[in-house]
């Protein structure tokens, strides 16, 4: 089983504009409503690829009922933990000729709730995996992920994050199974700036070196370079098609990843072309894609690589 956690869920707000004016009156054209968050997205896409993942977080007020209504309605597997104070965030996204982001503030998590979390992450079976994504609020330890990471170390539970900077940082040393920074967090790991792959392959392996088992990274409409476990690099482009929407982008590559990974016996290309073709067909629609948007790409994937 797949579990992930969400420890800052939001309820996006995504409207579109012809032309955003800052300080005028701006009319939306067409608005729609999404639960957000990494690991939901992570869950959720995983579920639309036919694999099952748990959703654990915390969730307050009438919007994250809301949260968690639209994670069902979409086919998620919820386990929240629900708080008595306070609502969830709402982030609105005002997509015109670029896309501009205002996140909300989340509710206060009480110690409380933290065991609460910590009691469902030791139910947790051998051989399942945990995904830890995201950002988290400012009112809980900065080493949350790693005090996680190590209350499962020394158990078969194989560990997913994604999250940048030091959050990152701490964890390698409980080598997580999979990471995956984007270029440009990859490159302020090391105060640097990324503009080649061989500039990316240097820093994938010195987070290998630190403990990452594999690294993948997001490359954006390049498409992504994973340097795998098995100490070899692979490459490859992103599809080809329109960006409408960028958010989700790369939980989507995250879900397609793992879902790769597992259909495929641990086949680490078709595992990182499955991940790229997820990413891909998320960012050509408003929102996460479906198997059948996946799928296609994935074909496309196999046969170019059949040539």
């Amino acid at each position: 089983m797949i579990y992930t956690v969400t420890f800052n869920p939001s309820l996006d707000y995504v409207v579109r504009v012809k032309r955003f004016v800052s300080g005028d009156i701006n009319r939306a054209e067409e608005k729609r409503i999404y639960p957000g968050g990494k690991g939901i997205n992570v869950a959720l896409m995983l579920g639309n690829l036919g694999i099952p993942a748990k959703m654990l977080g915390f969730v307050a007020g009438f919007t994250g009922q809301e949260i968690e209504r639209l994670c069902r309605v979409n086919g998620g597997d919820c386990d929240f933990i629900r708080l008595t104070e306070g609502n969830s965030r709402i982030n609105v996204k005002i997509s015109a000729a670029s896309e501009t982001a205002v996140n909300g503030m989340g509710p206060h998590l009480p110690a409380s709730a933290l065991d609460a979390l910590t009691e469902r992450l030791q139910r947790l079976q051998d051989g399942d995996t945990l995904v830890l994504a995201g950002s988290i609020p400012a009112d809980i330890p900065v080493d949350i992920y790693e005090q996680i990471l190590k209350g499962l170390s020394g158990r078969p539970i194989r560990t997913v994050v994604d999250a940048t900077g030091d959050l990152l940082k701490k964890v390698l040393n409980y080598h997580p199974f999979l990471i995956k920074p984007n270029q440009a967090e990859l490159g302020e790991l090391f105060a640097l700036e990324l503009h080649r792959d061989e500039e990316v392959v240097l820093c994938a392996r010195r987070l290998q070196a630190m403990g990452a088992c594999n690294v993948l990274v997001s490359l954006g409409s390049k498409g992504a370079l994973l340097l795998g476990e098995d100490k070899k690099v692979y490459r490859l482009s992103a599809a080809a098609g329109t960006l409408v929407n960028s958010v989700g982008s790369g939980d989507s590559m995250v879900a397609g990843f793992l879902a790769g990974y597992e259909r495929y016996d641990g086949d680490l290309q078709k595992a990182l072309q499955l991940g790229i073709s997820a990413g891909s067909a998320s960012a050509f629609r408003p929102w996460l894609a479906e198997k059948e948007d996946v799928m296609r790409l994935f074909s496309l994937q196999l046969n170019k690589e059949r040539r």
